[in-house]
């Protein structure tokens, strides 16, 4: 229903830009305690692997947070893991934009 309210908002911007403007939303959300107002209750099936236990089999691949600038608000959704950017020596400049785009509409 919030998504519904919001995509007009999000679909006026650019892709790289909505989707800058969510991760920066997401953090004002779980700094105030309000994340859990985007997510469905997640069930706790903890699962063990490699040794290591997670709460829930569904992580977030790399790509999402690629600096690590926004891992607080994306755990507060309820993912068992995250996978964030990697550790580099120096910055590295990443692809070339745009790298975040919208599927164009279905065809019939």
């Amino acid at each position: 229903m919030l998504y519904r309210a919001l995509r007009p908002l999000l679909f006026a911007l650019d892709p790289e830009s909505a989707h800058s403007l969510s991760l920066d939303c997401l953090d004002v959300l779980a700094r105030l305690g309000g994340a859990p107002l985007l997510t469905c209750p997640v069930p706790r099936l903890p699962v063990r692997v490699m040794g290591l236990d997670f709460p829930n089999p569904v992580g977030l691949a790399a790509g999402m947070d690629k600096d690590g600038a926004h891992i607080d608000g994306l755990a507060a959704l309820g993912f068992g893991f995250l996978e964030v950017g990697a550790v580099t020596p120096r910055p590295q400049p990443g692809n070339p934009g745009p790298r975040v785009f919208r599927l164009p509409k279905p065809r019939p």
